[in-house]
This record gives C-alpha cells, structure tokens and sequence, in this order.
C-alpha cells in the first residue's frame, strides 16, 4: 500500500508546486499594470468655449505632450491601423504570427523588423522605450494582455495617440496636429493623416530639409495601401498623394496669452476649456494693439480689457495686457494685479445713499471747498460749483461732493458695503483708507471691479425677471471656465445689498452722462446701444479706468504703465473710455434695463432742487425714485420771503404794511454755496435787498469762504520779512453788501461788491471778524503758521 501511495503523493506535490507557481503568476499578471500607465507631466491646454485651442503651454518636462484625447479621428485612425496593426481588433494584446515573422527575419537579414501590436507599443512607451531584448518583448506581451482586459480597444488607440512621439519635443497626436499642420486633429486630411500614422515609426523624418523623401515614399505607400484597400477612393488617392509634407512646427495659437499663463498656474497640465467668444477675443486683440499704438506716443505701454456675461458671470475676453516688449513688463497680466481704484467705487456710494433713502438722484449736494480733520480734497479741475445735482456730481466724477456724501453715510458703513460685494482685496480697516476711500485710496483688480459691477447689473436683472426677488449670493467673483456653473445662491425678499430702485437710478444717472466743459471730443463717445459707464483716475495720473455696464455684459478697462509711472494726460476719459466704447460696439445689441417698478416710488419733486417738493416750491415735477425716496428731506433750500409792492425789496412787518407786502418762494442757498453756484448758473437769482429801513439781522446772510474754518494758513518764507499776504474771502448774499473785517477787533479794512481783502500778517492765532452795513456779524479762530516752523 505505502508503495502505491508513495508516487501517487509526488504527483500530488509537483500538482501543488505548479498550482503555486500558476498562482503567482496569475498574481503577477493582474498586478503588473500600475494605476497611472503615464505620469508624465502634461501641456497645460486651453480651448475657446467652442473647443478650439487658443493656448497652450509647455510640460514641466520640457515636451510639448498634450493632456489625453478621449476621441481618434477617424482618418487617423484607418491610417494607423493600417501601418501599425492590421489586426488590433482581432489580438489579445500580441500577434503570434507578426511575432514569428519578425524573429525570422532579424535572425536572417540585417536590417530590423517589428512584430509589436499597438498595445504591445503602449506598454514599450510607459516603460520609457527600454532595450529591445527578446526579454523585454516577453514582459511587453506579459503586459500588453493585462492591458486588453483593464481597457477597451478604443481606449488602448486613444493611449496610443496621447502619448507616441512625433519627433523633437512632440508627444501625441493633437500636439503634432498642431505643431506640424496648425490644425486640430479632428481636421487633418488623408494625406496629413498618413504623414502622422507613419511619423512614430521614424521620428527622425520629420527634419525639414533631411531625409524628406524618404518621408514621401513611406507616407504614399500607406495612402496607396489605404486605396487597394478601397478605404479611400482614387480621387482621394490622388489628391492626398499631392498634399505636402509637414516643414518647420507651426508656432501653437495663443490668443489669450495671460488668461493662458493664469490657466497654467491653477490649473497646470490639464485641458481646460474656457468660456472665451473667440471671435470675440481676436477682435479685443485688433483693439488693444490699435489703442495701444495712439497710447504709446505718450508713453502708455500698458492696457487691459475684461468682458463678462452679467448673467453668467463668465469671462467673453481676457487681455490681460498691451503688445508692448518685456522691458515695459508685457508678461504681466493686469486683470488681476491691484490698482489704484480712482473714482470707480462711486456709484456704489451712490447706490447706498438711495437704497436708504438719504439721497435722491437729482438732490443738490455741496461743491464748496472742504477741509475734514486736515484732508482737503480737490476736483479734477480744481473747481467748484457750490451745488450741483448728485447724479451730474456722479457722472462728472466730482471729488468733494463724493467725500462730503461719504462722511455724511459713514466711513464704516460704506466699507461694510464694500465687502458685502465680495471685494476682497479691501483687506485693511476702513480707518486705514479714511475718506479717500471714495477717490482711489484703496486698491483692487479689474477683474474684482467688473465683477461687482456685472454683479450689480444681474441683481437688477434677476428682481426684474423672478416676481421681485433677489439671490443670497449675488455678488459672486466671475469665471473664466466653460462648465462651471456658479451658485448665486437662494432667493430672498429682500436685497443682499442694493435694492433694484437704486441699482436702476444709479445706472440710469451713469448712462446719463453730460458732456464735460471744454471736451470737444466727447461726441466720439456715443455709442450706438446704452450703456452705464463710469471712469476712474488715480493720483497722480498712474491709472485710468473705464467701467461699463448693460443688461447683457460687463466691460472692463484699465490703461497706464505696469510699474506704476504716472503720465499727464492719463486719465480715465482719455485713454480707457475710448477702447471701452470701442469694445461696447463690437458686442451685440443688448437694449437697456426696464424700470423696477415694484422697487420705485412716485414722488412729487422740487425741479430746481431734486429734493421732495416741500410746500415753497413752485416748479414741481413727478419722477420715479427708489422706494426708500420717501424717508428723504423735503426741499431745505426754498424759503418764504416777503416782498414790496414793487417785488424789488425785501420787508417786514416792523417797516411795512401787511397788506402791501408781496409773499413770494425763493430758491435760498446758504452763502458760501451761492458763491460759486452763482458763478455757474447765470439764472441763479440772490435775495433782493431789504427795503431802506427795514431790519436785515439774520445768522446765515454771509460765510467765510477763506481761510476755511479748522485749517492752518501756512506762510512761505520770506527771508528778512516777518510778515507775508493773505487773502481773505467771504461769500454774502447780498450783492450790494459793503463788509468791515477786524482783527482781534482791530478794524483792517473794508470791501464792496466781491470781499476779498489782501492782509499783511504774522504767524500766530487771531479771532477774524466780519460785519456787514446792517449789522450781521460772524467770527472764527484764524491760525497763522510760518513754513519754516517758527
């Protein structure tokens, strides 16, 4: 029995040892590919929002590889098959018979013969082409069958094409495509196919001016291979036979070269299509060279223009710089850099003012000299006009009267406003910007700007197509990617920020705009389609900006130099607002904005005032404001006053019959703003005179316009002088007023008609007195300072 046992348990143990090393194999087999067949590092590819490439940038590996195709081109595909593996549908992974005929023909003839699949291929090129030994084909069929099971044939192509080279630097098909015919793959012909199918074979080929013929011959005998076949007609023989071969690599298209470079750093190595109009984008092109040509001969070499979709948020075009040379910094991409803001972020203080109802579009606000806590800011052209309507001090981008309306919301108020809207590059306390918050004492982006902009104009858009409502997350940072929807949030009642009324009123004072004094060019601005539009220019003349807006799109535009150097005549109007209307007119039609009318109110309105009409205005008009209009003030400015039979004198009581007087409603500005309104509005009527005899005493008939009250008077100096001049201005309102000043109750002089008196003076403090020829008097503490300290 044991001698019968004995052999049957050795046939037993060899079963065992085999079954062991069968497993292991099996083991091996389905563990051999790794997870990642490729990690090489991959192009970084952008494409257009029709998926046309547009840019491109190279591997950190140095190759031009592009990120993986998920589709071969049918041509392409023929071809290769064809010329690599007649029978790739057919194998497991390996040809036996195209194995056995290369073995006997390298063992016979000198020349080299491959018997490798496509699939056999995609093994080689993830092990980095080793040495081709009869050891290295076994693990490459050991592999390539592992393959064939873990994908399908089409992906196996699809592995082939991304990752065969193409000669020099050139990794996959699309790259060649590109490269060597300036074309996507999906278009490439017969005979450019044939040209590509047969190139892996021998990268060297493609050399211009090298071995070109050897090229032809093999690239012709794959496209007569593919007629015998009756893959492709004779016409089509003939015609692709007389293609010809690819010369030197076409430069990759790159028509958004920073939007490109950005796409690089977040999001490198990947296919990334964007949300760019690439007709679009080549004409922003054309623009920006031809702006940046006029702006050159003034030492401008920088400029930027952003166009958005208001309802989408996403990027239209990107450009992100001028076509100047590197040491005028052309790589920089602007759109996203942080700049001076200028006069940008007034309407947004003008919207905040009417969504809470302190202001009215068209109420008068101060345009005097101001001075608060020692700022004292100043118009673009130094002047002032007293008072004049907030919409016009909006579209004329006023300084002090945006400074003033600033101090009366609140310095803190309105930076929460600010990061309500998501501008985060507002990253400081409010006390650190003050009040010239308002005139571009803070910094942003374009693309932060014409963001909040476009955020705007889709609140206003969204309350007027979804019953009155808004979104939670309306102010929402753009996009520039293609499938990215982003999330606005849940509707509510009641606005994130700004009610559609004052959004409505602020665009529509924006689109309004009056034509500057003195600007003959400024019809070349108007444009054939409405817009909002608002310019801005920093101190010292670093940066212009011109921000536009319609129902449909948001534009963006910056001008100046990269690093910082002011230029005269760098302003907003000058060198922005032209490209912007010139970008404006290449989009499409998009109408203008319907009036919010569940956001509005109907209001009886002063017309000289734009305050509510109080009970002594006479011209009286309805407007529509926001709704929150009502909680404003009625008219301050219009007053009762009681005149003679003749209507030339003012009187009273104490020295006139009631019965003869003449009541009748005056428009009363306080002095100092009568002064210079006056100066600009010739219809501007002052108070009449009182009547000989009747009393004039009254708190508010004159105001010192100079020196302003809480400032110093700095003295230049005047070597051997201990005194200098100064003048001394003051405002009343009656023309014919004759005004004694004293200093310290030192009488000094006197003035007639226009009060201004030229006083010699030492540093030091003085109580400055004026009193008019009725008897009204004002004071106020004057300090003197000398500029050398003393």
């Amino acid at each position: 029995m044991s001698e019968f046992l004995s052999p049957l348990k050795r046939i037993l143990a060899n079963h065992k040892i085999k079954f062991g090393v069968f497993f292991i194999i099996l083991i091996l087999w389905l563990f051999c590919l790794p997870k990642n067949l490729f990690e090489d590092p991959s192009s970084t590819v952008v494409n257009s929002s029709d998926g046309v490439l547009i840019g491109a940038r190279i591997a950190d590996d140095g190759q031009w590889r592009f990120p993986q195709i998920d589709s071969i081109p049918e041509r392409f595909k023929q071809s290769v098959l064809l010329f690599e593996d007649e029978y790739f549908y057919r194998h497991p992974g390996f040809n036996p018979i195209s194995i056995v005929k290369a073995i006997g023909h390298n063992l016979t003839k000198e020349t080299r013969r491959g018997g490798s699949t496509i699939t056999q291929q995609v093994i080689r090129l993830s092990r980095k082409n080793q040495s081709r030994t009869y050891w290295e084909k076994l693990i490459e069929v050991f592999m390539a069958t592992r393959l064939e099971l873990r994908h399908s044939k089409e992906e196996i192509l699809e592995l082939y094409a991304s990752h065969t080279p193409y000669g020099g630097n050139v990794v996959g098909l699309e790259t060649a495509a590109w490269r060597y015919f300036g074309i996507p793959a999906h278009e490439l012909s017969w005979g450019q196919s044939a040209a590509l199918a047969v190139l892996p074979n021998a990268p060297a080929l493609i050399f211009p001016g090298r071995n070109e013929q050897a090229f032809l011959d093999k690239r012709n005998r794959l496209l007569k291979k593919l007629w015998k076949k009756e893959i492709i007609d004779k016409t089509t023989y003939e015609l692709a036979i007389g293609e010809p071969l690819p010369q030197k690599p076409f430069p990759l298209p790159d028509i958004a070269p920073h939007l490109t470079e950005r796409i690089r750093n977040e999001h490198p190595g990947e296919r990334v299509t964007t949300s760019l109009q690439r007709p679009l984008q080549q004409r922003l092109n054309l623009l920006a060279e031809r702006h940046y040509r006029q702006l050159q001969s003034n030492e401008i070499h920088n400029l930027a223009i952003l166009v958005l979709d208001v309802e989408t948020r996403k990027v239209l075009g990107y450009v992100g710089n001028s076509p100047t040379s590197e040491p005028h910094s052309n790589y920089v991409d602007i759109i996203t850099k942080k700049r001076s803001t200028g006069s940008t972020l007034k309407p947004f203080l003008f919207a905040a003012l009417l969504d809470e109802g302190e202001l009215l579009p068209h109420s008068l606000v101060e345009d005097v000299p101001t001075v608060i806590n020692g700022y004292n800011p100043q118009n673009f052209d130094l002047k002032h006009v007293g008072a004049v309507p907030a919409s016009k001090a909006l579209s004329r981008s006023l300084n002090v009267p945006a400074v003033r309306l600033l101090r009366e919301y609140g310095l803190q108020k309105f930076y929460n406003k600010l990061h309500k809207m998501e501008m985060r590059a507002l990253n400081r306390r409010a006390s650190h910007y003050g009040l010239s918050l308002i005139l571009g004492g803070a910094e942003s982006s374009l693309w932060e700007v014409t963001s909040t902009y476009a955020s705007m104009a889709s609140s206003l858009n969204y309350f007027l197509t979804h019953s009155s409502t808004y979104r939670n997350q309306e102010f929402t940072e753009a996009t520039y990617l293609q499938h990215e929807a982003k999330d606005f949030g849940m509707e509510q009642l009641g606005p994130l920020v700004f009610g559609a009324g004052a959004i409505f009123s602020t665009f529509q004072s924006m689109y309004e705009v009056n034509r500057p004094e003195g600007d003959e060019n400024w019809q070349f601005f108007d444009s054939s389609q409405p817009i909002a539009w608002k310019t801005g220019t920093s101190f010292g003349f670093k940066d212009a900006w011109a921000i536009g807006v319609t129902p449909k799109y948001a534009i963006g535009v910056w001008a100046g130099n990269a690093d910082g150097e002011g230029r005269p005549g760098l302003t907003g109007i000058t060198a922005a607002a032209p490209l912007l209307f010139d970008v404006l007119d290449a989009l499409p039609q998009s109408g203008w904005f319907p009036e919010p009318f569940d956001d509005l109110v109907e209001l009886k309105i002063c017309a000289q005032t734009g305050f509510r009409a109080s009970v002594y205005c006479d011209d009286v008009k309805k407007e529509w404001a926001p709704k929150h209009g009502t909680r404003t003030r009625p008219c301050p400015y219009h007053q009762q006053i009681f005149l003679d039979a003749t209507e030339q004198y003012r009187v009273n009581s104490e020295c006139y019959p009631l019965e003869d007087m003449v009541a009748k409603n005056w428009l009363v500005l306080p002095p100092i703003l009568e002064y210079y309104y006056a100066s600009s509005n010739p219809n501007y009527k002052s108070l009449p005179p009182y009547l000989e005899g009747c009393s004039a005493m009254e708190n508010n008939l004159m105001e010192f316009i100079y020196p302003k009250r809480n400032e110093a008077v700095l003295l230049p100096k005047d070597i051997g002088n201990k005194t200098s001049d100064i003048i001394l201005k003051l405002a009343h309102q009656q023309s014919n007023a004759i005004i004694y000043w004293y200093l310290d109750e030192l009488f000094v002089g006197k003035t007639e008609n226009f009060h201004e008196l030229l006083l010699p003076i030492e540093p030091g403090e003085y109580i400055l007195t004026a009193v008019d020829n009725q008897g009204n008097r004002i004071q106020q503490l004057v300090e003197i300072r000398s500029a050398s300290g003393e």
